[in-house]
C-alpha cells in the first residue's frame, strides 16, 4: 500500500458511509470511516429515521388506547395515562441498540474508527482531530442537516423553537404546537405530538403539502390529516417568530401578499427540509467545489471532479433518503474495489410514515404525462380504494388508495403510489417490479395472498386495463 494509510477512508457514518464502510472491508480493502459523533450511525439511528419512528409506533399505540379504536374492537381498557418519560426511555433504548450493533460491525469487519471531524489538507490526504491520514480512496458521505429559517433561532435546549432533534426531545406534550413546513419531517413529528394530546397547526408556503408527491396522494392525504385534527394554513409564509418566556408568537402572512396575522404557540417545529454538510471539509484544498445547491457533484460511478474523491449520500443530488445512501455506499465500495456497483435511482421509494402510511416510487402521474408528452406519449392510470380491500376493511383501516401509473403504449410500470396503513411495506413489491420492467398485466397477473393489503396493488394494476374486481 506504500506510503498510504488506507485504502479507502470514508467521511461520515451515516447509512451510506457506514455500510460504504462495511463493504469496502468485506471486499478486502483496509478501511477507515470518520466519525465525531459519540457513537455511529449519523442523523438517521441518533436523532432522525430511528428515533422518530420509535415515537410514531409508542404514539399510535397511545392513541388507539385513548381514542377509543381499541374499545370498538372489544378491548377496553379502564384506567390509561401517558407517561412520556417511559415513551422516551424506549426510543432511547433502540437508538443505543441499533448505533452499538454498528461498532460491532466495524469491529467484527475490522474497520477503523476514527473519531473527530475530518478537513481535507490535500486530495488524498486528511486532517482528524489533528492527525493526518492518507487514503488511496477518499469517499465524503457527510450527510445533511436541518435548513434553518431565516430570522428565526432555533434553540432545542429551550424546547419552544425546536428542529426535528429537539422536538423528538420534548419533555411534555405541548398545548399547540406549530409546524413550519408541510413535508415529511413536519408531518412525522406532527403526528406523534398530535396523537400525545398537541393541537397542531402547520403552516406550509406552497398550496399543497407534501411537495415532490403525486398530486392525488397531496389532496388525499391532506384530507386524511385533517379528519385527524391537524390545522393546515396553506400558501402561508412565516415571516416572524418572537419567543416570550415559554410561549412563541409567530407572524404569518398569504405567500403571494396580504394581510399578516399572529399565532400563539407552545411550541414551533421549524420543518422546511435539510441541506448537505460541506462546511469545514475544506474541499477547496482537494479541488473541489460545490454547485449552487450546495452539493458535490459526481459521475455515474460516484466519483467526482477529482480521481479518487467520491461522494455518497444527502451530499449528492437525489432524494436525501437513508436507503438510497444505503445502495450508493454498496456501489461506490464496489466500483473502488474494481467490481460494478450501480443505483438505478429512477426507483428509489419514498414514505411518509404517518397513519396511514404513504409512499411511492418512480414517477408521478404529473411527471408521467409531461414526459410522455415529450415524445407524443400517453400514460394509463389505474386506482383501487383500500376501503375495497379485505384486510382494509377488517381492520377498520378505509383511508387511501393504490395507484399505479404505466406507458399507455407498453404496459410498462413508471410509478406506484399509495395511502394505506402498511404503505411503506407494500410499495417494496411496486419497486422490485419496477426494476425488472413489470408491465401494469405482470402485477395483475401475479397471484397476491389474500387477505392481505397488497391486493390493493394487484387490483390497481387491473384497473390500470379496466377491469378491477372489488369495486
Amino acid at each position: 500500500m506504500a506510503d498510504y494509510d488506507y485504502d479507502v477512508l470514508i467521511i461520515g457514518s451515516g447509512p451510506g458511509g457506514y455500510v460504504a464502510a462495511i463493504r469496502a472491508a468485506q471486499l478486502g480493502l483496509k478501511t477507515a470511516c470518520v466519525e465525531s459523533r459519540e457513537t455511529l450511525g449519523g442523523t438517521c439511528l441518533n436523532v432522525g429515521c430511528i428515533p422518530s419512528k420509535a415515537m410514531l409506533h409508542a404514539s399510535e399505540l397511545y392513541e388507539e388506547a385513548a381514542g377509543g379504536a381499541l374499545a370498538k374492537l372489544g378491548v377496553k381498557i379502564d384506567k390509561m395515562s401517558l407517561d412520556l418519560d417511559t415513551m422516551h426511555a424506549q426510543r432511547k433504548d433502540a437508538v443505543k441498540g441499533l448505533t452499538g450493533g454498528i461498532e460491532y460491525l466495524f469491529k467484527k469487519n475490522k474497520v477503523d474508527w476514527l473519531k473527530g471531524r475530518a478537513a481535507f489538507v490535500d486530495k488524498d490526504t486528511v486532517d482528524v482531530a489533528g492527525k493526518s491520514y492518507r487514503a488511496k480512496n477518499i469517499v465524503v458521505a457527510t450527510g445533511s442537516s436541518v435548513t434553518p429559517l431565516p430570522g428565526v433561532e432555533v434553540d432545542n435546549a429551550k424546547g419552544v423553537v425546536v428542529d426535528s432533534t429537539g422536538a423528538l426531545e420534548l419533555p411534555k406534550v405541548p398545548g399547540h404546537l406549530v409546524v413550519v413546513g408541510g413535508g415529511v419531517i413536519g408531518l412525522e413529528l406532527g403526528s406523534v405530538w398530535r396523537r400525545l394530546g398537541a393541537k397542531v397547526t402547520v403552516v406550509e408556503f406552497l398550496d399543497q403539502i407534501l411537495p415532490g408527491m403525486d398530486g392525488d396522494v397531496r389532496k388525499e392525504a391532506n384530507k386524511i390529516f385533517k379528519k385527524q385534527g391537524f390545522e393546515f394554513k396553506l400558501s402561508t409564509k412565516v415571516s416572524k417568530v418572537d419567543v416570550k418566556g415559554k410561549k412563541a408568537l409567530l407572524t404569518v402572512e398569504p405567500a403571494a401578499g396580504g394581510d399578516a396575522e399572529t399565532i400563539e404557540a407552545d411550541c414551533v417545529l421549524i420543518a422546511i427540509g435539510r441541506r448537505p454538510n460541506t462546511e469545514g471539509l475544506a474541499l477547496d484544498k482537494a479541488g473541489l467545489a460545490v454547485n449552487a445547491r450546495g452539493q458535490i457533484e459526481i459521475d455515474h460511478d460516484f466519483q467526482t471532479a477529482v480521481p479518487g474523491i467520491w461522494a455518497i449520500g444527502d451530499v449528492v443530488p437525489g432524494p436525501m433518503l437513508a436507503h438510497k445512501a444505503e445502495d450508493e455506499g454498496i456501489a461506490v465500495a464496489e466500483n473502488i474495489a474494481g467490481e460494478v456497483g450501480i443505483v438505478n435511482h429512477d426507483v428509489i421509494p419514498s414514505v411518509v410514515y404517518t397513519w396511514p402510511e404513504i409512499a411511492g416510487v418512480g414517477l408521478t402521474e404529473e411527471a408521467a404525462k409531461a414526459k410522455l408528452a415529450e415524445t407524443g406519449g400517453a400514460i394509463k392510470v389505474g386506482k383501487f380504494p383500500m376501503l375495497g380491500n379485505s384486510r382494509a376493511k377488517t381492520n377498520h383501516e378505509p383511508d387511501g388508495f393504490v395507484k399505479v401509473i404505466a406507458d399507455a403504449a407498453t404496459d410498462r410500470v413508471l410509478g406506484v403510489w399509495c395511502i394505506a396503513s402498511v404503505a411503506g411495506t407494500m410499495i417494496a413489491e411496486a419497486a422490485l417490479a419496477m426494476e425488472f420492467g413489470a408491465t401494469s398485466e405482470d402485477i395483475a397477473y401475479t397471484c397476491h395472498a389474500h387477505p392481505t393489503h397488497s391486493e390493493a396493488i394487484k387490483e390497481a394494476a387491473m384497473a390500470v386495463r379496466g377491469k378491477p374486481i372489488h369495486v
